[in-house]
């Protein structure tokens, strides 16, 4: 027999303290009943009756398991491929302190929600590049996500057909069956200028492939400048640049693909929902083994010490109630 649970200090003490008071119990019984000078032995049975169902409920407590027996475990996973936007206006601070700095707090979340699942980082603007491939090491993927800037990338405008291209070369790769490509994710985070002329045709590879399409959209409708180091950007005529979130761009590719698409602005942060939603697609059975298992049978100790509790309640003694 094995134990769920151990008795610490606390409890311990919790029980001796019982024991104590329920000592005093049974010595303040026996002078009532040296005092009305009656028979203490009936009484035994219900003290036994009580006692009896305190052991029954301490060890319920404890979660005693027996009966040994196997049971198939499975563990499944996915693969995830973050592709996060490094242009310039990323730097816009319409979602405080910026985009780019939101999505690296809100990315943090993310990975910790998926620890059992490969997560793989791309980083793009005009050009795609893979930061992190697919890993469980949390750590070195947070490391990657806080080093995230938009120095990283060249930035001569957004496309969002070479992220999807990487990814999909990437998961590829991996030689997953077609039955399985569904625990395959892409998760485009952007404030959704798109200036690529490959963006649809890629959506269709996505589609074709059978992969998961998740899309971000980071920013307001008001947008905000785009600070840099000497002041604000400004565009060849002079006029400081105003970026805002375009977020047609990003739920045309989520509804292209079938997939969903969510947002973080000033009023709301759709990344509860987003890890839900992930959550949702079934994932891959990549490793399954038997284990030797024992059941909890705490119920039959509990049941035992309510029927003895009953039996206690229904018997009373005429002389002398306890």
């Amino acid at each position: 027999m094995t134990w769920f649970k151990s008795l610490g200090n606390t409890e311990i003490i919790f029980i001796a303290l019982f024991l104590v008071a329920y000592a005093v119990y049974i010595i303040r019984l026996l002078r009532i009943s040296k005092r009305l000078n009656t028979s203490f032995r009936p009484l035994f049975f219900k003290i036994f009756l009580r006692t009896s169902a305190i052991v029954l409920m301490i060890i319920a407590l404890l979660g005693p398991s027996f009966g040994e027996t196997t049971k198939e475990v499975k563990s499944e996973g996915k693969d995830i491929f973050i592709a996060v936007d490094l242009s310039q206006s990323m730097n816009a601070f319409d979602i405080a302190p910026t985009r780019l700095e939101k999505v690296k707090f809100e990315l943090s979340k993310i990975v910790e929600a998926f620890s059992s699942d490969r997560i793989g980082l791309i980083i793009f603007s005009s050009e795609a590049f893979v930061q992190c491939p697919l890993t469980y090491d949390q750590s070195a993927l947070n490391l990657f996500i806080s080093t995230l800037n938009t120095s990283l990338v060249p930035n001569a405008g957004t496309d969002f057909g070479a992220p999807l291209n990487i990814a999909l070369e990437k998961m590829e790769q991996t030689e997953a069956p077609v039955t399985q490509q569904k625990a395959q994710i892409i998760l485009m985070v952007s404030d959704g200028e798109d200036f690529g002329d490959e963006t649809d045709e890629s959506a269709k590879k996505v589609v074709k492939s059978g992969i998961q399409l998740f899309t971000l959209g980071v920013g307001t409708e008001a947008g905000s400048k785009i600070r840099q180091a000497r002041g604000f950007k400004r565009d060849r005529e002079g006029n400081e640049v105003v970026t805002k979130l375009n977020s047609k761009s990003l739920r045309k590719l989520a509804v292209d693909t079938g997939g969903k698409y969510f947002e973080i602005n000033k009023e709301q942060n759709d990344v509860s929902r987003l890890i839900r939603a992930i959550n949702e697609v079934e994932g891959e059975v990549r490793d399954a083994r038997m284990i030797d298992a024992s059941a909890n049978k705490f119920y039959f100790f509990l049941l035992g010490a309510l029927i003895l509790l009953a039996l206690d309640a229904l018997i009373r003694r005429k002389t002398l109630r306890i």
